[in-house]
């Protein structure tokens, strides 16, 4: 058997790539689906797990990214591959000197003859290039390499921040990377000797007697082969119909009436739809996807839900950045036109659902990242007018960073709200927020200084007054691990991804390696 392994190891490494690259696409194409579709209710079937597993669906994108690198390295090592066996294939076919291998090459490919033939190239003057372009393997093989090529360039961070259609529609080249895999394999480009010819002479004992084979006296005959039945339809077919399946019913959800209520331009160019939809129903911290058919008929981009869920409406806030959102915000401006309509899809599920799962939480939004906790802390305030005894919450800490003065105008009437009702409630130590100003300049921070001993900040009108600069993460994780010192402390972000590298190195320095005391469980929001 160590023998076959060595003498046919181009055959094995095939092998495993196949297998390999097929396992993860169809690992792939399933927790995709999962978290297009099911992300919502799986999360409430492993409510009852622990967090552990049930963060791990929060890491989606960063498995969906590892796969595709995986990808790319299975494919550079399966092309690889085939031109070291190209090479051999045209080296046999080019072989005069009466070998095994040269007899094997010349085998007939003419079909009327029976196509027997084992070396896919035919002549001795045939080129690879001439069998790639020509066999339905080699095709293919263009196609799929070409289509992931665009694929993985155009996913770049760079490109989905300033081309986002360059990377919506280069994307779903996906749908030919599929269709050629699926078909890679019908043209018999792998083949094997047939079992009736195996039966009458066994490979090993024919293949010394090859120049014999011709002779009525020799009991071996020419071995016959034929291409082995395509295999990878049988990989893709389950995430194929489960797509397929997703796209319908994203559709039919999409088509239903979205009646939008209510339109508020917001400073920093920040627009505020507020929205109903028959059988809507959201949890704190969800996100549904938008698309606007006078705009883009195609694209749908994530926004997370800014409501509450005993709210009658749902709600999202739309910061320009970019094509798609600069247009949808410029129709909305106009006043003299009809309102666009606005399809919906959604919601679907993320980590910031699990936030009363913990006795204190941390909610860390950077500029427009504070939607998912505007919907959190509206609904506190609705948990607090209605007197919910179940809330197993008992303290908040909640961080706004933004660049400018306007961006806390969006949510300043909510936070004066929940200071008033914290106030009337004798809780006021519940709710400790503090508000980041990073772009100031010495006017600001003069203006602020002149009015420091009035009852209200001069820039947001709240009574917490707004620190100038970053947090000092390792103090507030200080202070607050002093305070809980034997609680869970469940650490939510929706930012940038340096600010959450901060985080995580924060949350596994101040957690007590005793279970017992205080720990730090990182979150993180992804679309």
């Amino acid at each position: 058997m160590g023998n076959w392994v060595v003498n046919h190891w181009f055959s094995v490494l095939f092998l495993a790539v196949w297998l390999g690259l097929n396992v993860f696409l169809f690992v792939d194409a399933f927790l995709k689906y999962e978290t297009a579709d099911r992300y919502y209710y799986t999360r409430k079937i492993l409510g009852f797990c622990s967090r552990t597993l049930r963060k791990q669906l929060d890491h989606n994108l960063t498995f969906h990214k590892l796969v595709a690198y995986m990808i790319c390295l299975h494919t550079a090592i399966h092309i690889i591959a085939h031109l070291f066996n190209f090479d051999r294939y045209s080296r046999s076919r080019q072989a005069t000197d009466g070998s095994l291998v040269s007899i094997l090459s010349s085998l007939s490919h003419d079909e009327t003859k029976g196509g027997s033939w084992l070396n896919p190239i035919q002549f001795r003057n045939m080129t690879v290039e001439y069998v790639t372009f020509t066999s339905i393997a080699g095709l293919t093989g263009v196609i799929m390499t070409i289509a992931l090529i665009l694929m993985v360039t155009s996913a770049t961070e760079f490109i989905r921040r300033s081309y986002f259609e360059v990377f919506w529609y280069t994307h779903h080249l996906f749908i030919f990377y599929i269709l050629g895999l699926g078909i890679h394999g019908i043209g018999g480009i792998v083949r094997g000797q047939t079992e009736e010819s195996i039966n009458e002479g066994h490979p090993h004992k024919c293949a010394e007697y090859f120049e014999m084979w011709d002779d009525h006296d020799c009991r071996c005959r020419r071995p016959e082969f034929e291409g082995q039945p395509p295999e990878s339809w049988k990989w893709i077919l389950a995430p194929v119909i489960l797509y397929i399946c997703e796209r319908i019913l994203r559709f039919y959800r999409s088509q239903q009436k979205v009646v939008i209520t209510k339109v508020v331009m917001h400073p920093s160019k920040v627009l505020e739809l507020q929205m109903n939809k028959r059988g809507f129903s959201m949890e704190v911290g969800q996100y549904i996807f938008v698309n606007c058919p006078s705009i883009s008929p195609l694209e749908w981009h994530p926004f997370t839900l800014t409501s509450a869920p005993e709210e009658d409406f749902f709600s999202i806030h739309i910061r320009a950045a970019g094509d798609w959102t600069e247009n949808l915000i410029r129709a909305f401006e106009q006043q003299y036109s009809p309102i666009p309509r606005i399809e919906v899809d959604g919601p679907f599920g993320t980590a910031s659902e699990d936030v009363f799962q913990y006795e204190v939480a941390v909610l860390v939004g950077a500029g427009i990242g504070v939607t998912p906790f505007a919907s959190i802390l509206k609904s506190i305030w609705y948990k607090f007018r209605c007197a919910d005894h179940n809330l197993k919450t008992k303290k908040i800490y909640f961080y706004w960073i933004c660049r400018e003065t306007g961006a806390f105008s969006w949510f300043n009437d909510l936070l004066t709200s929940l200071e008033q009702e914290m106030e009337e409630l004798g809780k006021v130590g519940f709710l400790n927020y503090r508000l980041f100003l990073t772009g100031w300049d010495s006017n600001i921070v003069g203006h602020a200084a002149l009015n420091f001993d009035k009852a209200t900040d001069i820039l947001t009108g709240l009574k917490q007054k707004t620190s100038f600069g970053r947090p000092m993460w390792d103090n507030e994780f200080s202070t607050i691990a002093t305070s809980h010192p034997k609680s869970v402390v469940g650490v939510f972000l929706c930012g940038p991804q340096t600010l959450a590298k901060s985080l995580r190195k924060c949350c596994h320095r101040y957690s007590s390696l005793d279970p017992r005391k205080v720990q730090f469980y990182f979150n993180k929001e992804n679309f």
